[in-house]
């Protein structure tokens, strides 16, 4: 075997084996020390675990058989040695939210290709990668081995765990595993994009590079070209290429070839480092197929898959309807179209979630669900009046989701098998009343309530399906829902199959009194519609509802509502409101002219049709005289546009800008950490994120992105361009907010602002007061669904070993963006 071959430490598990520089085989050792369960984790913003807590303080080394690790309730546990089985894969239960521990020797500092599965994140040498829980299998990071030993230490919480190191065969490459590939449509010409993993295994930030694709040409000719983003070292990203060809795909074609190449471009030089081969298929017009398009989160090439609608004469002169059908866990959205007859009257489009598990179409798979919608109602041209939201399991759970945060886009709703919220199912702790920081903590997840939202859905027909022997999700979940429902709802369906399980074939999908249900139902025209009824966790969720939107909340994320009923003739707006500081009232609808009158909560009065626009605003009066009619606010005040909370940050094409001016430590650990978030995000979310040094970052340049920072005010040299004028200072030793000081240098602190010179735009910082605070940052679980994080948490080591309660501080900014407008809460509130 050669040593372009698997080549090294067949970490499968790999324990004091030698591997030398002339040794070109395979060493492999099927022995680890492993680490039953030691904390409580899960969706929740902090964690006990004490390991990690030796990793933050830089105390931890490789145990030895029998170490025992002491627990914060008295107790212990104990590194055990386990092996592997046949197939490589080390089972059991103690790889149930435990460790694994290896240790690599190699006689010279070199790169190799960690392959694991199973893992949640692994620490290499202490730095942080990426894990692979889903077991998916392609996940193939360049890691950097010292000369001598080099520990290991993977979370685990599956079950499962098998790895391997392979030697690269060469520095810069192309990886055929995971690509985003659209599908063709015969007869049409070639103007797509898609996407494909690329790797640097160099110690050097990877430049100069381009993707040529040629589409149905196998030969040496360049195709289209798209330049590669700077590559960190270390790393694989995703990477979106054009993909153009004037020849449309032949009818009967079952595929056509795509050749990629990655170049290397040395002024008029090119050479070629390496090319693979994938074949698009070739649909017809009337087939199921995947369209690609670019995401405004990061930039990155997605898809979404279209089951078009048979065509038959046309039976009215309306547009087609919509189905908007999610997936279920471990589901290919293709696979969601595919399992649903074509209609006759609509299409039906299956977003991605922005993977199989991804987000459980909360966070960034909500918002992938509705960038796909909107691309989808553009380009096959569907009335926006009947629009309807499906999905089974886990999307199921995303019907119900999308369905009560944005109730007026859908005539109406039907989730199957679906589950109700992260607290019912999915294994968050809820907390109805908490003390200290933990209350903004626990705030901050309230756009995932389901039953606080659940009254949104009276305007919605809803059709709840489950089979009554479910043995995934529950049967008593659509129970539940039926239970609510029944208060108050006067248009829902609901049916339990006899006998059925979770998955009972495609007809618990394509259900056909599901379809006709949706076919009597049908949006009125926003100015038909006479009352608005509309709940909010956060205007920057979700703020409009019809006419109405909740611009400000009273206190932030909790659940707002208006009640307001409309009286055309009269040109009035009556109602009442909860925890609403402003909102505004779209009159496009209405004849210009004449005054408009409105009552809120007791409180009358009377405008004339506005200057500008056909919009009214209302506020509460700072001085308690009740509503009045105010101006648009600026821009950089907050408002649905930019409201927080921290995990917004990762929006508008947000780019990630480490530290490179401080302490070797620091900067070390930027790029080590910003290079995790983006790794990490590409595998949950099918990410494709820039990240550049601070000392390359243009705070003129493209300022509506969002940027995320990674150090402090000494470490990052972006920081006083876009920071500068904030209300939180995090240097060495010292974090200060507002009034408040803290001279520590263990502490973590996450928070969002504003980005200076934008009207939409953020700054994310992920900082710390020392390089023992920002490693306690590094496995806050911020793209995981279901757990939150507001405006601001500072947090200390101390969380490791006592939980929520050892928050430092936590909260919300002002309408302002201010810290005395806000609420701030500090765990000792003395200074």
């Amino acid at each position: 075997m050669n040593r372009s071959a698997i080549f090294a430490a067949l970490l499968t598990l790999l324990t004091g084996s030698e591997v030398g520089a002339d040794d070109p085989g395979v060493v492999e050792s099927r022995d680890a020390l492993a680490l039953p369960r030691i904390g409580s984790g899960g969706r929740s913003p902090v964690h006990v675990d004490p390991v990690e807590a030796r990793v933050v303080s830089g105390d931890w080394s490789m145990p030895v058989e029998g170490d025992r690790v002491a627990m914060p309730d008295g107790q212990s546990r104990t590194w055990q040695a386990i092996a592997s089985g046949e197939d490589g894969w080390f089972q059991g239960r103690e790889l149930r939210g435990g460790y694994v521990a290896v240790e690599v020797d190699s006689d010279v500092d070199r790169v190799m290709i960690l392959e694991a599965a199973g893992h949640s994140m692994v620490y290499v040498d202490g730095v942080p990668r990426t894990g692979d829980p889903y077991g998916y299998g392609w996940l193939r990071l360049p890691v950097a081995l010292k000369a001598g030993r080099t520990p290991l230490l993977f979370s685990v919480g599956r079950g499962r765990l098998r790895a391997r190191l392979v030697e690269p065969e060469q520095p810069l490459s192309l990886d055929s595993n995971d690509p985003t590939l659209p599908d063709l449509v015969e007869g049409e010409a070639v103007e797509t994009v898609a996407a494909v993993l690329v790797r640097n295994a160099s110690k050097t930030t990877a430049t100069d590079l381009t993707i040529e694709a040629s589409v149905g040409n196998v030969g040496e000719t360049p195709g289209a070209l798209t330049k590669v983003p700077p590559l960190l070292p270390l790393s694989v990203r995703k990477v979106g290429f054009a993909m153009r060809s004037t020849a449309p795909a032949d009818p009967g074609m079952g595929s056509v070839p795509i050749i990629v190449r990655l170049v290397e471009k040395n002024g008029d030089a090119r050479r070629v480092l390496d090319e693979v081969r994938f074949d698009l298929n070739v649909r017809t017009p009337e087939q199921s197929r995947k369209q690609t398009f670019i995401s405004g989160i990061d930039g990155s090439v997605q898809y979404y898959a279209l089951q078009p609608m048979t065509p038959v004469e046309v039976e009215d002169d309306r547009p087609p309807a919509l189905f908007l059908s999610l997936h279920g866990a471990s589901v290919e959205a293709i696979g969601q179209a595919n399992a649903y007859a074509p209609k006759t009257w609509g299409h039906l489009v299956a977003p991605t979630n922005r993977r199989p598990y991804g987000f459980d179409w909360e966070d960034w798979g909500r918002l992938d669900a509705l960038e796909v919608l909107e691309h989808a109602q553009a380009s096959l041209g569907t009335d926006p009046n009947r629009t309807y939201l499906t999905g089974h399991s886990m999307g199921g759970h995303g019907t119900w989701h999308l369905g009560v945060t944005f109730p007026d886009r859908w005539a109406a709703i039907a989730p199957s098998a679906g589950w109700v919220s992260m607290w019912s199912y999915a294994g968050a702790s809820q907390r109805d009343a908490a003390d200290g920081p933990a209350d903004p903590l626990t705030r901050a997840a309230s756009p995932s309530d389901t039953i606080g939202l659940v009254e949104n859905l009276g305007r919605n027909g809803v059709y709840v399906l489950h089979g009554d022997r479910d043995d995934n999700v529950p049967v008593s979940q659509a129970r539940t829902m039926r239970a609510e429902l029944g208060r108050f709802h006067a248009d829902f369906a609901y049916y339990e199959q006899p006998g059925a399980g979770h998955w009972w074939g495609n007809q618990c999908v394509d259900w056909p009194p599901l379809f006709d249900f949706f076919r009597e139902r049908s949006n009125p025209e926003p100015g038909a519609v006479r009352r608005v009824d509309f709940s909010t966790a956060s205007p920057g969720v979700s703020s409009r509802c019809d006419w109405v939107t909740v611009e400000l909340q009273d206190q932030p994320f909790a659940l707002s509502r208006v009640t307001i009923d409309h009286d055309p003739e009269a040109r009035s707006f009556r109602g009442t409101t909860q925890n609403v500081a402003r909102l505004a009232i779209d009159l496009t609808h209405l004849e210009p002219g004449a005054p408009i009158a409105f009552e809120l909560d007791g409180d009358t009065g009377e405008t004339p049709w506005p200057n500008e626009g056909t919009t009214i605003r209302l506020a509460r009066s700072d001085d308690s005289e009740g509503w009045a009619v105010v101006p648009e606010p600026d821009a950089t005040a907050k408002g649905p546009h930019r409201y927080g909370a921290f995990k917004d940050a990762f929006r508008h094409r947000v780019v990630l800008v480490y530290g490179t001016v401080g302490s070797e430590e620091e900067n070390a650990w930027a790029l080590a950490r910003a290079r995790y978030d983006a790794e990490t995000f590409g595998y949950r979310g099918n990410g494709s994120i820039d990240v550049i040094p601070d000392v390359a970052f243009d705070p003129a340049a493209d300022p509506d992105r969002n940027v995320v920072l990674y150090g402090h005010a000494e470490s990052n040299a972006a920081w006083p361009s876009l920071l500068g004028d904030a209300p939180v200072v995090v240097e060495r030793g010292r974090l200060r907010v507002g009034s408040v000081d803290r001279e520590r240098d263990d502490l973590a602190c996450l928070f969002i602002r504003p980005r200076p010179g934008s009207d939409r735009a953020s700054v994310g910082a992920v900082s710390g007061t020392g390089i023992n605070g920002f490693r306690l940052s590094d496995r806050l679980p911020v793209f995981v669904s279901g757990v939150a994080y507001p405006d601001l948490t500072v947090i200390g080591p101390e969380v490791l070993t006592e939980g929520l309660e050892a928050v430092e501080a936590a909260g919300f900014f002002g309408p302002d963006w201010g810290v005395d407008s806000g609420e701030i809460v500090w765990r000792d509130e003395t200074p």
